[in-house]
Protein backbone atom coordinates (compact mmCIF):
# COMPACT_ATOMS: atom_id res chain seq x y z
CA UNK A 1 0.00 0.00 0.00
CA UNK A 2 0.92 3.67 -0.89
CA UNK A 3 0.82 6.59 1.57
CA UNK A 4 -1.43 7.73 -1.15
CA UNK A 5 -3.47 4.84 -0.35
CA UNK A 6 -4.33 5.75 3.41
CA UNK A 7 -6.05 9.06 4.50
CA UNK A 8 -4.59 11.07 1.55
CA UNK A 9 -0.99 10.98 2.88
CA UNK A 10 1.45 11.47 0.10
CA UNK A 11 5.86 11.02 0.71
CA UNK A 12 6.14 14.53 1.32
CA UNK A 13 3.29 14.69 4.17
CA UNK A 14 3.35 10.96 5.81
CA UNK A 15 5.36 12.20 8.58
CA UNK A 16 3.43 15.32 9.30
CA UNK A 17 -0.07 16.20 10.82
CA UNK A 18 -2.94 17.03 8.94
CA UNK A 19 -3.33 20.88 9.75
CA UNK A 20 -2.27 23.33 7.42
CA UNK A 21 0.18 24.63 9.82
CA UNK A 22 1.76 21.51 10.45
CA UNK A 23 2.91 21.12 6.19
CA UNK A 24 3.83 24.64 6.34
CA UNK A 25 7.48 25.21 7.18
CA UNK A 26 10.28 23.10 8.67
CA UNK A 27 9.18 19.36 9.99
CA UNK A 28 10.30 20.64 13.35
CA UNK A 29 8.16 23.35 15.05
CA UNK A 30 9.96 26.62 15.97
CA UNK A 31 8.93 25.90 20.09
CA UNK A 32 11.87 23.13 19.97
CA UNK A 33 14.34 24.85 18.97
CA UNK A 34 14.16 28.31 19.97
CA UNK A 35 15.66 29.38 23.67
CA UNK A 36 13.28 28.44 26.52
CA UNK A 37 13.17 31.71 28.91
CA UNK A 38 13.08 30.02 32.56
CA UNK A 39 13.16 32.52 35.57
CA UNK A 40 16.91 34.31 35.54
CA UNK A 41 18.05 31.29 33.53
CA UNK A 42 17.76 30.20 29.70
CA UNK A 43 17.61 26.52 28.68
CA UNK A 44 18.95 25.99 25.21
CA UNK A 45 17.13 23.22 23.54
CA UNK A 46 20.40 20.95 22.77
CA UNK A 47 20.86 17.60 24.45
CA UNK A 48 22.41 14.47 23.79
CA UNK A 49 20.53 12.29 21.37
CA UNK A 50 20.05 9.20 20.62
CA UNK A 51 23.21 7.40 17.71
CA UNK A 52 21.56 7.04 14.27
CA UNK A 53 20.74 3.06 13.12
CA UNK A 54 19.91 1.79 16.73
CA UNK A 55 16.97 -0.77 16.03
CA UNK A 56 15.87 -3.02 19.16
CA UNK A 57 13.28 -6.25 19.50
CA UNK A 58 14.93 -7.02 15.97
CA UNK A 59 14.89 -10.87 17.03
CA UNK A 60 11.85 -13.11 17.87
CA UNK A 61 14.04 -14.22 21.21
CA UNK A 62 14.43 -10.65 22.21
CA UNK A 63 10.68 -10.02 21.41
CA UNK A 64 10.00 -12.88 23.44
CA UNK A 65 11.43 -11.59 26.32
CA UNK A 66 10.26 -8.30 26.31
CA UNK A 67 6.68 -9.61 25.90
CA UNK A 68 7.63 -11.74 29.22
CA UNK A 69 8.49 -8.79 31.32
CA UNK A 70 12.16 -9.51 30.88
CA UNK A 71 14.71 -6.52 31.85
CA UNK A 72 16.20 -5.71 28.36
CA UNK A 73 19.85 -6.51 27.70
CA UNK A 74 20.70 -3.60 25.22
CA UNK A 75 20.75 0.01 26.16
CA UNK A 76 20.66 3.20 24.05
CA UNK A 77 24.03 4.81 23.07
CA UNK A 78 24.02 8.56 23.03
CA UNK A 79 26.32 10.98 20.85
CA UNK A 80 29.01 12.43 22.95
CA UNK A 81 28.15 16.23 21.35
CA UNK A 82 24.47 17.38 22.26
CA UNK A 83 22.48 18.94 19.14
CA UNK A 84 19.25 20.74 18.21
CA UNK A 85 16.31 17.87 16.91
CA UNK A 86 17.28 17.56 13.67
CA UNK A 87 15.17 14.20 12.18
CA UNK A 88 12.95 11.99 13.81
CA UNK A 89 15.47 9.84 16.00
CA UNK A 90 16.37 13.08 18.17
CA UNK A 91 12.30 13.85 18.24
CA UNK A 92 11.49 10.04 19.55
CA UNK A 93 14.62 10.67 22.11
CA UNK A 94 12.53 13.65 23.17
CA UNK A 95 9.10 12.10 23.61
CA UNK A 96 10.65 8.82 25.36
CA UNK A 97 12.10 11.26 28.69
CA UNK A 98 9.65 14.29 28.61
CA UNK A 99 6.87 14.73 30.86
CA UNK A 100 3.46 15.32 29.82
CA UNK A 101 3.02 18.93 29.19
CA UNK A 102 6.37 19.92 29.19
CA UNK A 103 7.30 21.01 25.36
CA UNK A 104 4.01 22.95 25.70
CA UNK A 105 4.63 24.57 29.37
CA UNK A 106 8.23 25.55 27.60
CA UNK A 107 6.51 26.85 24.49
CA UNK A 108 4.17 29.30 26.70
CA UNK A 109 7.00 30.75 28.26
CA UNK A 110 8.93 30.95 24.89
CA UNK A 111 5.69 32.87 23.76
CA UNK A 112 5.18 35.06 26.63
CA UNK A 113 8.57 36.66 25.65
CA UNK A 114 7.69 37.30 22.39
CA UNK A 115 6.05 40.28 20.82
CA UNK A 116 6.19 43.58 21.98
CA UNK A 117 4.06 43.96 24.77
CA UNK A 118 0.57 41.85 25.33
CA UNK A 119 0.60 41.72 21.42
CA UNK A 120 0.79 37.51 21.62
CA UNK A 121 -2.42 37.33 23.09
CA UNK A 122 -5.94 36.35 22.09
CA UNK A 123 -7.77 39.18 20.49
CA UNK A 124 -10.77 38.40 23.29
CA UNK A 125 -8.51 38.74 25.79
CA UNK A 126 -9.25 41.83 28.02
CA UNK A 127 -6.13 42.66 29.20
CA UNK A 128 -4.85 42.94 25.83
CA UNK A 129 -3.70 46.91 24.56
CA UNK A 130 -4.25 47.87 28.46
CA UNK A 131 -1.81 50.75 29.57
CA UNK A 132 -2.75 50.41 33.52
CA UNK A 133 -3.73 46.28 33.58
CA UNK A 134 -2.50 42.67 33.01
CA UNK A 135 -3.89 39.48 33.33
CA UNK A 136 -2.10 37.10 35.99
CA UNK A 137 -4.53 34.76 37.88
CA UNK A 138 -7.00 35.32 35.60
CA UNK A 139 -6.28 35.41 31.87
CA UNK A 140 -2.88 35.66 32.27
CA UNK A 141 0.46 33.40 32.64
CA UNK A 142 -0.65 31.89 36.18
CA UNK A 143 -3.95 30.98 34.32
CA UNK A 144 -2.19 30.01 31.20
CA UNK A 145 0.40 27.48 32.98
CA UNK A 146 -2.19 26.25 35.85
CA UNK A 147 -4.53 25.51 32.78
CA UNK A 148 -1.90 23.59 30.73
CA UNK A 149 -0.74 21.33 33.66
CA UNK A 150 -4.99 20.93 34.48
CA UNK A 151 -5.54 20.45 30.67
CA UNK A 152 -2.42 17.41 30.64
CA UNK A 153 -3.95 15.39 33.93
CA UNK A 154 -8.03 15.24 32.48
CA UNK A 155 -6.29 14.30 29.06
CA UNK A 156 -4.43 11.39 30.71
CA UNK A 157 -7.27 10.51 32.31
CA UNK A 158 -9.15 10.72 29.15
CA UNK A 159 -6.73 8.49 27.36
CA UNK A 160 -6.73 5.86 29.72
CA UNK A 161 -10.55 4.98 29.82
CA UNK A 162 -10.46 4.79 26.17
CA UNK A 163 -7.20 2.65 26.17
CA UNK A 164 -8.57 0.35 29.22
CA UNK A 165 -12.70 0.65 29.03
CA UNK A 166 -13.04 0.66 25.17
CA UNK A 167 -10.35 -0.28 22.77
CA UNK A 168 -7.77 -2.52 24.20
CA UNK A 169 -5.69 -1.88 20.82
CA UNK A 170 -2.95 -4.15 20.43
CA UNK A 171 0.69 -2.15 20.36
CA UNK A 172 2.34 -2.31 16.99
CA UNK A 173 4.99 -4.68 17.90
CA UNK A 174 2.68 -7.38 18.92
CA UNK A 175 0.77 -6.44 15.32
CA UNK A 176 4.49 -7.01 13.73
CA UNK A 177 5.15 -10.24 15.76
CA UNK A 178 2.13 -12.04 13.93
CA UNK A 179 2.83 -10.79 10.77
CA UNK A 180 6.51 -12.36 11.46
CA UNK A 181 5.16 -15.72 13.10
CA UNK A 182 2.83 -15.91 9.61
CA UNK A 183 5.41 -14.91 7.05
CA UNK A 184 7.41 -17.53 8.74
CA UNK A 185 4.90 -20.42 8.43
CA UNK A 186 4.77 -20.74 11.99
CA UNK A 187 0.93 -19.91 12.54
CA UNK A 188 -1.24 -18.47 10.19
CA UNK A 189 -3.31 -14.70 10.58
CA UNK A 190 -6.12 -13.50 9.27
CA UNK A 191 -4.12 -10.32 8.19
CA UNK A 192 -4.52 -8.26 5.24
CA UNK A 193 -2.28 -8.63 1.73
CA UNK A 194 -1.82 -5.02 1.50
CA UNK A 195 0.27 -5.41 4.49
CA UNK A 196 2.09 -8.78 3.96
CA UNK A 197 3.08 -7.90 0.41
CA UNK A 198 3.96 -3.76 1.24
CA UNK A 199 7.62 -2.55 0.89
CA UNK A 200 8.11 -1.98 4.38
CA UNK A 201 7.69 -5.44 5.49
CA UNK A 202 10.16 -6.61 2.72
CA UNK A 203 12.58 -3.88 3.71
CA UNK A 204 12.52 -4.66 7.13
CA UNK A 205 13.33 -8.09 6.44
CA UNK A 206 16.40 -7.51 4.67
CA UNK A 207 17.93 -5.14 6.79
CA UNK A 208 17.17 -7.15 10.42
CA UNK A 209 16.89 -10.56 9.39
CA UNK A 210 13.16 -10.81 10.35
CA UNK A 211 9.87 -9.14 9.97
CA UNK A 212 8.97 -7.64 13.06
CA UNK A 213 8.88 -4.23 13.77
CA UNK A 214 12.71 -2.15 14.91
CA UNK A 215 11.75 -0.24 18.15
CA UNK A 216 13.60 2.89 19.24
CA UNK A 217 13.50 2.05 22.79
CA UNK A 218 15.06 -1.60 24.42
CA UNK A 219 11.88 -1.59 26.74
CA UNK A 220 9.51 -1.31 23.69
CA UNK A 221 6.24 -0.48 23.81
CA UNK A 222 4.57 0.59 27.24
CA UNK A 223 2.44 -2.10 28.68
CA UNK A 224 -0.81 -0.52 28.50
CA UNK A 225 -3.02 -0.89 24.91
CA UNK A 226 -2.47 1.75 21.89
CA UNK A 227 -5.31 3.25 21.29
CA UNK A 228 -5.56 6.55 21.77
CA UNK A 229 -1.75 7.82 22.47
CA UNK A 230 -1.62 9.34 25.78
CA UNK A 231 1.43 11.39 24.18
CA UNK A 232 -1.48 12.59 21.68
CA UNK A 233 -4.21 13.57 24.00
CA UNK A 234 -1.74 15.58 26.06
CA UNK A 235 -1.01 17.47 23.05
CA UNK A 236 -4.06 17.73 21.64
CA UNK A 237 -5.38 19.27 25.15
CA UNK A 238 -2.38 21.22 25.97
CA UNK A 239 -2.09 23.04 22.32
CA UNK A 240 -6.02 24.09 22.38
CA UNK A 241 -4.75 25.95 26.06
CA UNK A 242 -2.23 27.79 23.98
CA UNK A 243 -4.15 28.32 21.16
CA UNK A 244 -7.17 29.85 23.57
CA UNK A 245 -4.41 32.41 24.86
CA UNK A 246 -2.87 33.69 22.31
CA UNK A 247 -3.11 34.81 19.00
CA UNK A 248 -2.80 32.51 16.45
CA UNK A 249 -2.18 34.67 13.82
CA UNK A 250 1.13 36.35 14.99
CA UNK A 251 3.62 36.05 12.74
CA UNK A 252 7.09 34.71 14.41
CA UNK A 253 9.87 36.63 14.05
CA UNK A 254 12.91 35.59 13.05
CA UNK A 255 12.35 31.75 12.49
CA UNK A 256 14.92 29.51 12.56
CA UNK A 257 15.94 25.80 11.58
CA UNK A 258 18.08 22.94 12.67
CA UNK A 259 20.98 22.30 10.28
CA UNK A 260 20.82 18.60 8.85
CA UNK A 261 23.21 17.63 11.62
CA UNK A 262 21.91 19.22 14.09
CA UNK A 263 25.05 21.20 15.48
CA UNK A 264 23.58 24.90 15.01
CA UNK A 265 20.32 26.94 14.05
CA UNK A 266 20.07 28.80 10.78
CA UNK A 267 17.20 31.46 9.70
CA UNK A 268 14.58 30.00 8.36
CA UNK A 269 14.07 31.75 4.67
CA UNK A 270 10.19 30.03 3.63
CA UNK A 271 6.86 31.02 4.41
CA UNK A 272 6.07 33.30 7.12
CA UNK A 273 5.23 30.91 10.30
CA UNK A 274 2.48 31.90 12.74
CA UNK A 275 1.92 30.85 16.40
CA UNK A 276 -1.23 28.88 15.57
CA UNK A 277 0.81 26.92 12.71
CA UNK A 278 3.60 25.95 15.39
CA UNK A 279 1.14 25.26 17.96
CA UNK A 280 -0.60 22.39 15.83
CA UNK A 281 2.94 21.14 14.67
CA UNK A 282 4.64 20.79 17.87
CA UNK A 283 1.53 19.09 18.74
CA UNK A 284 1.95 17.10 15.55
CA UNK A 285 5.87 16.46 16.48
CA UNK A 286 4.79 15.02 19.93
CA UNK A 287 2.33 12.84 18.67
CA UNK A 288 3.99 11.85 15.28
CA UNK A 289 7.14 10.94 17.03
CA UNK A 290 5.42 8.08 19.20
CA UNK A 291 4.81 6.58 16.13
CA UNK A 292 8.22 6.85 14.99
CA UNK A 293 9.48 4.90 17.52
CA UNK A 294 7.29 2.36 16.57
CA UNK A 295 4.92 2.31 19.71
CA UNK A 296 2.10 3.95 18.09
CA UNK A 297 -0.17 3.25 14.98
CA UNK A 298 -0.62 6.94 12.74
CA UNK A 299 -4.94 6.70 13.95
CA UNK A 300 -3.56 6.47 17.65
CA UNK A 301 -2.02 9.82 17.19
CA UNK A 302 -4.29 11.66 14.97
CA UNK A 303 -7.78 10.51 16.59
CA UNK A 304 -5.73 11.19 20.21
CA UNK A 305 -5.01 14.93 18.91
CA UNK A 306 -9.27 15.47 18.62
CA UNK A 307 -9.63 13.73 21.70
CA UNK A 308 -7.16 16.00 23.64
CA UNK A 309 -9.08 18.99 21.91
CA UNK A 310 -12.31 18.08 23.20
CA UNK A 311 -11.15 17.42 26.60
CA UNK A 312 -9.49 21.09 26.56
CA UNK A 313 -12.64 22.69 25.20
CA UNK A 314 -14.64 21.46 27.76
CA UNK A 315 -12.08 22.28 30.61
CA UNK A 316 -12.13 26.09 28.68
CA UNK A 317 -15.60 25.81 28.80
CA UNK A 318 -15.90 25.49 32.74
CA UNK A 319 -12.95 28.07 32.97
CA UNK A 320 -14.77 30.44 31.51
CA UNK A 321 -17.64 30.81 33.59
CA UNK A 322 -15.04 31.87 36.12
CA UNK A 323 -14.07 34.89 35.08
CA UNK A 324 -15.48 38.47 36.63
CA UNK A 325 -13.62 40.64 33.60
CA UNK A 326 -15.75 41.49 30.71
CA UNK A 327 -14.95 38.17 28.28
CA UNK A 328 -16.22 37.48 24.69
CA UNK A 329 -14.92 33.95 25.35
CA UNK A 330 -12.26 31.50 23.82
CA UNK A 331 -11.48 31.80 20.00
CA UNK A 332 -9.43 28.85 18.46
CA UNK A 333 -9.18 27.01 15.39
CA UNK A 334 -9.55 23.22 16.03
CA UNK A 335 -7.56 20.89 14.02
CA UNK A 336 -10.15 20.67 11.42
CA UNK A 337 -9.83 24.05 10.61
CA UNK A 338 -13.39 25.34 12.17
CA UNK A 339 -13.19 28.51 14.36
CA UNK A 340 -15.01 28.17 17.87
CA UNK A 341 -15.88 30.19 20.30
CA UNK A 342 -16.21 29.06 24.13
CA UNK A 343 -17.48 31.15 26.45
CA UNK A 344 -19.85 28.68 28.74
CA UNK A 345 -21.05 26.67 25.97
CA UNK A 346 -19.15 25.64 22.37
CA UNK A 347 -20.34 27.99 19.39
CA UNK A 348 -19.29 28.03 15.79
CA UNK A 349 -17.39 31.23 15.41
CA UNK A 350 -18.53 32.71 11.65
CA UNK A 351 -16.78 36.00 11.80
CA UNK A 352 -13.20 36.45 10.42
CA UNK A 353 -10.74 37.57 12.54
Amino acid sequence: MTAAGYSGLTEATLFRGDTAGERRGPLVSQFLWRDIPYGVGTVQQRFRAASRGQAFLTTFAEWLACQRGAEAQTSIRFDVTPRYISSYRELCEYVHRDFSFQPFMDAALIILRMGAGDTVLSRTNPYRGSTAQFGDITLGSKNILSLLAQASLLAQKASYYYKWQVHRRARPEVFAARVDVHLSGRKSYDLHPAVLESEAVARVKTAYGSWLLPQAYPEGCPTHPSYPAAHAVNAGACATILKAFFDEDFVITDPVQATADGNQLAPWQGDPLTLGGEIDKLAANVALARDAAGVHFRSDSIQGLTLGENVAIGLLADTSLTYSERFDGFVLRRFDGTLVRIRGSIAPELSVR
